[in-house]
C-alpha cells in the first residue's frame, strides 16, 4: 500500500491522503473462514499502521479534543457506491489517526464523521480524510 504524498494542513484542519482500504476490510467481504478472518486482522493492522504514519506526518504536534471528518474517495472508474460500506472500512484508519494523537478518541464526542464523497481519479485512487477542528 502506497501513499500518495499530498498531505496539507491549516492551524484548523489537516488533509491525509490514504491508498483506497483493502476490499477485505468491506462489510460484504466474508470473513467467515479462518484465512479470511486472518487476511481482515493483517489488512487492518497494516491499514491502521500507515493512517498512524500519514497522520504523524501531515499532523505534527496538533493535538484537537475534537473534529470533524470527511473522507473523500477517488476510483478509477465512474459506478455507484455504497458510502456505508466505504465508511466502515475506514475503522482501522480513524485508529491509527487516534494512536498519532490528533483525537483521544474516534467516540462521536471526539471524532464526528461526516460521510463520504465519490471522485473518478483514474492515475491516481486513494482516499482524502479532511479533519477540521471543532469547539
Amino acid at each position: 500500500m502506497e501513499r500518495t504524498s499530498r498531505e496539507s494542513r491549516t492551524p484548523e484542519s489537516v488533509i491525509i491522503v490514504l491508498p483506497l482500504p483493502p476490499r477485505v476490510l468491506s462489510p460484504n467481504c466474508p470473513a467467515g473462514t479462518r484465512g479470511g478472518r486472518f487476511a481482515r486482522a493483517a489488512a487492518a493492522k497494516r491499514y491502521k499502521q500507515l493512517a498512524e504514519s500519514a497522520t504523524v506526518e501531515a499532523a505534527a504536534g496538533m493535538a484537537w479534543e475534537k473534529c470533524a471528518v470527511k473522507a473523500l474517495f477517488y476510483h478509477k472508474t465512474a459506478r455507484r457506491r455504497d458510502d456505508v460500506n466505504h465508511l466502515a472500512m475506514l475503522k482501522p484508519a480513524y485508529d491509527g489517526v487516534v494512536l498519532a494523537g490528533l483525537v483521544p478518541d474516534d467516540d462521536r464526542a471526539h471524532l464526528r464523521t461526516e460521510g463520504a464523497e465519490f471522485y473518478v481519479d483514474a492515475k491516481n485512487p486513494r482516499v482524502e480524510l479532511v479533519f477540521t477542528r471543532e469547539g
